[in-house]
């Protein structure tokens, strides 16, 4: 049987989508998705449910096909809104500096030089608001776990798909959650 449904079978131990996530956030990335879940339930959901409405009345539903787009759509912006609910119950907001900011932990700003001498910037924050444009990783991304816990001027090995990257830590610095 072929079709757009199948996938390929993956070994559940081994499948790195089923490996458990943080549950840490920022206080900004909690304060954003409240302002995302806020938005779509008080200003989405009410224009999709009245575009439905209006296009309901409109007569044979079967060929409408603007009663069936905003049907879609707004199903799954209740999605989007269930799943940010549930969300939101489980994280974990991390709003205070870790004792020994000499170290990396989440929330830190890296930078980090790699053997060409290139500096490269990183912020390790929750699974929730990584920004690969703003270079902010997962807390639970492989570089992000060589760092915790290392110190300035420690030299990190990584794994990457083009063979090993080797990192030296020029810079750890925090952001005042309470600023």
């Amino acid at each position: 049987m072929k079709g757009r449904n199948m996938t390929r079978w993956r070994d559940p131990a081994k499948d790195p989508r089923q490996e458990p996530k943080s549950n840490l956030i920022t206080a900004e990335g909690a304060e954003r998705l409240r302002g995302i879940l806020d938005h779509l339930s008080r200003v989405k959901r009410p224009a999709l449910s009245t575009k439905v409405g209006e296009a309901a009345a409109l007569g044979d539903r079967s060929e409408n096909a603007d009663y069936t787009y905003n049907k879609k759509e707004l199903n799954r912006v209740i999605a989007r809104i269930r799943y940010l609910t549930k969300r939101l119950d489980e994280l974990q907001v991390v709003d205070r500096l870790p004792a020994d900011t000499g170290k990396v932990f989440f929330g830190a700003f890296v930078t980090l030089e790699d053997e060409e001498g290139e500096e490269m910037r990183i912020r390790l924050v929750g699974h929730d608001e990584t920004d690969t444009t703003k270079r902010w990783i997962s807390v639970d991304a492989p570089l992000a776990k060589a760092l915790l816990g290392r110190a300035l001027d420690d030299e990190v090995t990584v794994a990457a798909p083009g063979g090993e990257s080797t990192y030296v830590i020029t810079e750890i610095d925090y952001r005042d959650p309470q600023a």
